[in-house]
């Protein structure tokens, strides 16, 4: 509740005993500093994790069709609430819910054609959907869509057969879901995870077309299939170049290796706690030649776009990332990743924040050259020109008529 913070304090112990809650996260948006100031101070008894969460466009999930179909019942407020939970524990599944261009991430979104820019967006988040893979039993219909070979009709086909039936206990059970048909099988059975399963490649990466070839690697090291994915020592004896023919690349045979000795895994990083300055609260507190930690939010050609913990990013400029030269931001930062920033620049009046990555004792050493280079500088102080050397014999033959006339 605004402004009571003694009840506030008391409600959030008592659901985080009451569910035994682990970790909090708290919107980056309005009043989103001051909700994690008041959580951070919260002595609750054991350990809680502490996020702050990127609710951009949450408030767009929350007004939408799909959150009105999942919360009926619900507030916007709540709604939003829920997203931004949802985010912390699985970031992927909830912003697929939302479109796109509504994160805001990206220049010019705006001013480029609006059906190529879908096509893109659309493209790549299909792509990290099946990189990182679906737990079917869990996924939502929204999730399930951009899973390669699965269709909107499909996979809201998928969610009703998981309702009435139960959850799926094989990746083989999925051939029952109505128009799942061969093609559609083939296409997706690879990205579908299914925790649990009688068959550990069903929690796997392995496409079932290759469950055979991984039941024959087992046999020739005269293991089970549990023996092969849980002892490296068993997988070691594996000779890959025996099972490499013209329908099994290398490059096949290293992807099942590779995912024997982790099924399930998941490529995402683990989150890690992040805390921002504690003094600073808004953009009035910010004050040139602060050194802070942030996170980068947006690249662009001209920079890179820091959250430091107030509502208005502060922009790295490219000639300011690094103290070597950079062509493209994208050689030195990427999206998320954390830094430590020195503030350069404040306009409170215009909501700018002008930040640099470069460190001080290379800027220092970069000013000594010069001085260093001065002392020996020939005492007449003129410059030096190096003597031009002919390329040719014509250019030569040039270059003395020319001595001849001077």
């Amino acid at each position: 509740p605004q402004n009571q913070w003694q009840e506030s304090i008391g409600e959030l112990k008592h659901l985080v005993q009451k569910f035994d809650i682990e970790a909090i996260g708290v919107g980056n948006g309005t009043a989103g500093r001051e909700t994690e100031q008041l959580v951070r101070a919260i002595d609750f008894g054991k350990p809680v994790s502490i996020f702050q969460v990127n609710e951009s466009g949450a408030s767009i999930y929350s007004a939408s069709e799909v959150a009105r179909e999942e919360f009926p019942d619900q507030d916007v407020t709540v709604r939003g609430a829920i997203s931004i939970g949802r985010r912390l524990l699985d970031p992927l599944s909830e912003l697929v819910k939302i479109d796109p261009k509504s994160i805001g991430v990206g220049q010019y979104q705006h001013d480029v054609n609006q059906t190529k820019l879908k096509t893109a967006l659309d493209r790549v988040v299909e792509s990290a959907v099946n990189f990182v893979g679906v737990d079917v039993n869990t996924a939502s219909r929204h999730l399930l869509q951009y899973v390669s070979g699965i269709s909107a009709t499909l996979a809201g086909n998928i969610v009703s057969y998981r309702s009435q039936n139960g959850a799926f206990k094989s990746r083989d059970e999925l051939k029952k879901v109505p128009l799942m048909g061969p093609k559609s099988f083939e296409q997706c059975a690879g990205f579908l995870r299914i925790p649990g399963a009688e068959n550990l490649l069903d929690n796997s990466s392995v496409h079932p077309e290759r469950y055979a070839l991984v039941q024959q690697m087992a046999k020739n090291v005269q293991a089970s299939l549990e023996e092969l994915i849980k002892n490296a020592d068993v997988r070691k004896k594996i000779n890959k170049r025996q099972y490499i023919n013209e329908t099994v690349g290398e490059y096949t045979v290293d992807d099942i290796l590779k995912e024997l000795e982790k099924p399930g895994r998941d490529p995402r990083a683990p989150i890690e706690e992040f805390q921002f300055d504690a003094t600073i609260k808004s953009i009035e507190d910010v004050k040139v030649g602060m050194t802070v930690p942030g996170v980068v939010t947006n690249i662009t050609a001209f920079g890179a776009f820091v959250d430091i913990g107030v509502k208005q990013d502060g922009l790295v400029h490219v000639s300011q990332l690094s103290n070597r030269f950079v062509s493209d931001p994208k050689e030195v930062v990427k999206l998320n990743q954390k830094v430590t920033v020195t503030v350069t620049e404040v306009d409170v009046a215009r909501k700018r924040i002008a930040l640099t990555m470069k460190t001080e004792n290379s800027n220092r050493k970069q000013e000594e050259v010069p001085r260093r280079n001065e002392t020996s500088q020939r005492s007449d102080k003129r410059p030096f020109v190096k003597k031009e050397e002919p390329l040719n014999s014509f250019q030569k033959s040039l270059m003395d008529l020319k001595k001849k006339f001077n």
